[in-house]
């Protein structure tokens, strides 16, 4: 019966063959990559001359700054800056960074394995300045500082920062360093 079938539809089937040898054939030429030729040179070829760049852009000076807070008060002027020349009338000051106060007790928090710069400045914001106020947390402290940190939530306990506290209070760096590893 297969032999039957096969003799009487035999156009039927090359035809179907042939259509399906003609779709691979398209699908497999329309996924290939097509390469791009061109006379033209980028900056990023060999060789190739540096980028013009716009120089009044870069000589000019910035058009604003963004200050944040309150205005920065200007330092007192030391003895010996009476002697050197001032600058030229019209010319704009030169700004110089005040220096962060330092609260007598805080503590570099960073140092705590778990804390950044965002996380020691949230707890500085939230009063927590000292290694001494960290390692004195109970369960109910812990909470409500937790449900404070925002999407940090869960790194008191993770990290275990009252018992790193504890170490750098007591200015115990060698157990510190035998508990929880070197300090960065």
């Amino acid at each position: 019966m297969t032999m039957e079938f096969v003799e009487a539809n035999w156009p039927l089937i090359v035809m179907l063959v042939l259509l399906v040898l003609l779709i691979g054939w398209y699908l497999f030429h329309v996924s290939r990559k097509t390469t791009v030729s061109s006379d033209k040179s980028d900056v990023l070829d060999e060789g190739a001359a540096p980028a013009a760049r716009n120089q009044a852009l870069i000589d000019s000076a910035p058009s604003a700054t963004k200050t944040m807070g309150a205005p920065i008060a200007e330092p007192a002027a030391a003895p010996e800056a009476a002697s050197e020349p001032a600058a030229a009338p019209g010319a704009p000051p030169i700004p110089t960074p005040a220096p962060a106060p330092v609260a007598a007790g805080t503590d570099d928090l960073t140092r705590i394995k778990g804390v950044g710069p965002k996380l020691a400045k949230m707890l500085s914001e939230l009063g927590v300045t000292s290694f001494a106020q960290i390692a004195d947390w109970d369960a109910a402290e812990i909470a409500r500082v937790d449900a404070q940190l925002g999407r940090f939530q869960g790194r008191i306990e993770r990290d275990n920062w009252t018992a790193q506290a504890k170490f750098l209070a007591a200015g115990d760096l060698d157990g510190y360093a035998a508990q929880f590893g070197a300090i960065d």
